[in-house]
């Protein structure tokens, strides 16, 4: 682990926050090899200060004393899925009016396209703090990039820190459209499958074109890449 990895990470938490995807709640990992991830300091993202240390966690085994109990669901996810670099956990508007009505977004437009045909939706309106919990959301996320935590909000992997965070803003985006097609003409189909996934590229800098814009103003935005 570097000082780079813990900076990343608190550009990743704090933007939550700035962006309105996350209050007192919620949570930010990321990867730091095979075993072991690190996690955001177990307060509200918007206040962790610079130079504030994460927490490693080991992806096998209890969680350390002080960490989050949600962060079983990153073990698990991380366990599951050698591809994913770093995960999001969030509680944002328009994802929990959704999943009130207990609805995951579809594919409506070019920011949907990223969870085609729709996120995975976890019905249990419990909080996950228990491994069993934990293992079945990592499950039934699978491959997809989002999972939608009934009214807990939701959780967003990607294969770069900068993925997982703009996957965050792309889906809350997804969310305010289709309650917009909810409540007028709910019998709007979606965007085809072949035409989203085709949609859903990073091709051309859009991650970090998120990661830019997401952690701007930020003190320690020019300390760090992504």
């Amino acid at each position: 682990m570097t000082e780079a990895d813990q900076c990343t990470l608190r550009l990743m938490a704090r933007a939550l926050a700035r962006n309105g995807l996350s209050g007192p709640f919620g949570h930010c990992s990321l990867r730091l090899d095979t075993q072991r991830f690190l996690v955001c300091a177990p307060r509200p993202m918007g206040l962790i200060a610079s130079g504030e240390p994460g927490t490693v966690v080991n992806i096998e085994g209890p969680l350390p004393e002080g960490v989050l109990g949600e962060v079983r669901i990153h073990q698990q996810v991380y366990r599951l899925r050698p591809d994913a670099k770093a995960l999001c956990r969030f509680l944002s508007p328009q994802i929990m009016a959704l999943a009130a009505l207990g609805k995951a977004p579809k594919a409506r437009h070019g920011f949907g396209a990223y969870f085609a045909p729709e996120p995975p939706f976890w019905p249990d309106p419990q909080l996950v703090r228990n491994d069993d919990a934990a293992r079945g959301v990592a499950q039934l996320l699978g491959q997809d990039s989002a999972l939608v935590l009934n009214i807990n909000g939701a959780i967003t992997v990607g294969e770069t820190p900068a993925q997982a965070l703009g996957l965050a803003w792309l889906l809350e985006d997804a969310a305010r459209v289709e309650l917009i097609v909810q409540g007028a003409a709910p019998e709007t189909p979606p965007l085809p499958l072949d035409q989203a996934r085709q949609r859903a590229t990073w091709q051309g800098g859009i991650a970090e074109r998120l990661w830019d814009y997401m952690t701007r103003d930020d003190p320690e935005a020019d300390t760090t890449t992504h």
